[in-house]
């Protein structure tokens, strides 16, 4: 069994603070995140940074770690494995939280603070380890906002990290059928039950929490449940005003738009914006668009026009 350097994992001084610790886990976990990272070694590493913030981030077991890594040279095996001295956590207490899932630590941890510690100990004391849950796992999705609107199903494949047989942590693939619901949020998590860690003994696995991200869409964007959809209008159109066709998340609307054109010009659309319980609104917001003028006709269109306002300048409008 390896033994585990936390401290250099997440790049910290032993004598980092716990705020430096926050702070340097945050950052390797933008970096090294599997859903936003393309680096095929991203999980594992991913898994490293996890278990060693795991410990850090526990004052109990930060402490039970430093004590450990103080210990002399002899407690590493005679082959250069690691193996903790008998009673080295003696005088910590700290939740053993490594059980329930375990399959995503390493065996230095598990040995520490997982599964063969936690057996080891309600052993020593003659009880029997209870039932508990696993632990949840978190993922992020990816979505059209159409896919809100309407609902839908999507498959989606979900990498995360396991040990082989060696205990080195391998990244795993797994696909699994999302059903999306008719109005789901930005930010929302959509909860797969069962799909997490497994849980010790009886208890239950843990569950799989999908993070609803929209993919960019130059068309639209929502804001909570309202909707925003650029929509280009002609010269005449915004100076005269009357009825346009628009295409929608809702569908092809016929709208009216006022005469007198204003800069920053939206219309609403009460109750046309993402579904629920109290829908939201859809804001159209309204840009003028100007014909090319690549041609003769267009261009003498673009003089009579100039020409019927010889007053206006554009730059102070």
């Amino acid at each position: 069994m390896d033994y585990k350097d936390y401290y250099k994992i997440l790049g910290v001084d032993p004598a980092a603070s716990a705020q430096d610790i926050k702070k340097a886990y945050r950052r390797l976990a933008r970096k090294h995140h599997p859903d936003l990272s393309k680096d095929p070694e991203s999980a594992a590493r991913m898994a490293e940074i996890n278990e060693a913030n795991t410990v850090l981030s526990d004052p109990e077991k930060r402490a039970a770690y430093d004590q450990l890594s103080a210990e002399p040279a002899e407690t590493y095996g005679a082959r250069g494995g690691f193996r903790p001295p008998p009673d080295w956590d003696q005088g910590h207490s700290f939740q053993q939280n490594g059980g329930p899932g375990s399959e995503d630590y390493s065996d230095f941890f598990d040995e520490l603070f997982g599964r063969s510690a936690y057996a080891r100990q309600t052993h020593a004391r003659g009880q029997t380890p209870p039932d508990r849950k696993g632990r949840d796992h978190h993922a992020v999705i990816e979505l059209d906002l159409e896919d809100s609107y309407r609902g839908t199903e999507r498959s989606l494949q979900v990498r995360s990290a396991a040990l082989d047989a060696q205990g080195q942590a391998v990244e795993k693939t797994r696909e699994l059928q999302v059903t999306i619901p008719k109005g789901v949020k930005e930010g929302q998590l959509i909860r797969l039950a069962g799909h997490g860690s497994p849980g010790l003994g009886h208890g239950m696995s843990g569950d799989l929490l999908l993070e609803v991200r929209f993919r960019p869409d130059p068309r639209w964007y929502a804001k909570d449940k309202d909707v925003y959809q650029h929509v280009a209008i002609a010269p005449w159109e915004a100076a005269l005003g009357g009825p346009i066709e628009v295409t929608t998340l809702a569908g092809t609307l016929e709208v009216n738009v006022p005469a007198g054109w204003k800069k920053g010009r939206q219309l609403r659309l009460r109750g046309k914006g993402l579904p629920a319980a109290t829908p939201g609104d859809m804001y159209l917001l309204l840009e003028i668009t100007l014909p090319p003028a690549n041609d003769e006709a267009s261009r003498k269109a673009y003089e009579a026009f100039s020409q019927a306002f010889p007053d206006f300048n554009a730059r102070n409008a």
